[in-house]
């Protein structure tokens, strides 16, 4: 019988198809490939598996990465980091700007839902507006770039307090205090627990006037390259202007935002 629908593509052809583009890729690529998949994977066989290129070629690149340092051999025979490829890693991560990395992500939230985009960083027990970008809306949040705001009143802090344990919470708690802001913020442990559960299985959080009276936000974590949340972005609005319910409907384009800038920082989804 004859089906308009395409055939499936089977693991073996797409093996193929891979290995077929390992053989003809430049010299360049196929050091890139295999000093890639080394340092994904420990085992020879699992390198030459994931390049897709010819054993001895495998061995000879790797040979002269181990040469030069980038990878080294451990003594049952894996692959580990070497010393040189340690060393230009930091020096990268030393360099990055975060808020250079951001802007052009939060460029396009901006035109897309005409509210003042946020980005923070963890410092201490508080967070540090690194980006902050207006609308066309004729106001502006009393917020600006190097303020700090703590982490239990505001969004961008409840998302990174999510990637705390509940001991690393509780800790937080008895250190810095859960101060008032406005009559609307969690001021007890219990309710900052609970409120941290709700974060993690949303995977974004709300400021419902928690923070400034009659400023709410939605606010979704930015991971680093380890996976950390170390940093969060959060669309603000005046509450006059949209509902709780309103604000909340832009969380997926919050995540969404936030996703795009941990992936341009190295996070693997």
């Amino acid at each position: 019988m004859v089906t308009d629908t395409p055939p499936l593509r089977t693991a073996t052809v797409a093996a193929a198809d891979a290995t077929s583009s390992a053989v003809h890729a430049s010299a360049s690529e196929k050091t890139l490939l295999v000093l890639e998949a080394a340092l994904t994977h420990a085992r020879f066989t699992d390198v030459v598996e994931a390049t897709g290129l010819a054993k001895a070629t495998t061995h000879r690149i790797l040979a002269t990465l181990v040469d030069r340092q980038f990878i080294t051999v451990a003594d049952d025979g894996s692959y580990l980091p070497g010393p040189k490829i340690l060393s230009l890693a930091g020096r990268a991560l030393q360099r990055i700007d975060i808020a250079a990395i951001a802007q052009p992500f939060v460029d396009t939230l901006v035109d897309t839902v005409h509210c003042t985009i946020h980005v923070g960083v963890v410092n201490g027990d508080e967070i540090v507006y690194l980006i902050r970008t207006d609308s066309d809306k004729p106001y502006q949040m009393p917020s600006r770039v190097g303020h700090s705001i703590p982490l239990h009143s505001s969004g961008i802090g409840k998302v990174v307090l999510s990637g705390y344990t509940d001991e690393a919470l509780e800790r937080f708690v008895a250190r810095a205090g859960l101060p008032a802001r406005t009559a609307h913020t969690i001021t007890t442990l219990e309710g900052l627990r609970a409120e941290i559960a709700r974060v993690r299985e949303l995977g974004y959080a709300l400021d419902r006037e928690e923070n400034v009276p009659g400023v709410g936000c939605v606010a979704a974590p930015i991971r680093d390259h380890t996976g950390s949340i170390r940093y969060g972005l959060s669309i603000s609005t005046l509450t006059l202007e949209h509902t709780t319910e309103q604000i909340e409907a832009m969380a997926p384009l919050a995540v969404e935002t936030a996703d795009q800038i941990s992936a341009a920082l190295g996070h693997t989804f």
